[in-house]
């Protein structure tokens, strides 16, 4: 993989994860400390982040810096996006409904 396809790839997954948390470009800029227009140009492939501020933005992601180089991180057919958003979500209402249960039941 060239330089130029890293990029793109990290890109791609950096905009893959921050969608699937619900982040805008602004929400995780804030969270790794660094300028949506920064951000805009890492997701569209065209600037590459410091090691320091690639770690910032795994952890503002709450991954491991190497999934953001995965190269089959992203779905590449709709139904396989469906199945990773479904998991997804039912992670996120069992969650939710765990603290409701915490909280009002107790």
């Amino acid at each position: 993989m060239d330089g130029q396809a890293v990029k793109a790839t990290l890109g791609k997954n950096i905009k893959f994860l921050r969608s699937r948390r619900g982040f805008t470009q602004a929400v995780l800029a804030e969270k790794a400390g660094i300028s949506i227009i920064f951000l805009s140009s890492v997701e569209r492939g065209t600037k590459y982040p410091k090691p320091g501020v690639l770690a910032r933005i795994a952890q503002a992601l709450e991954v491991e810096i190497f999934e953001l180089f995965k190269g089959d991180l992203v779905p590449s057919d709709s139904k396989e996006l469906i199945s990773r958003l479904s998991e997804d979500i039912i992670q996120k209402m069992n969650l939710a409904m765990s603290e409701v249960f915490k909280r009002y039941l107790g």
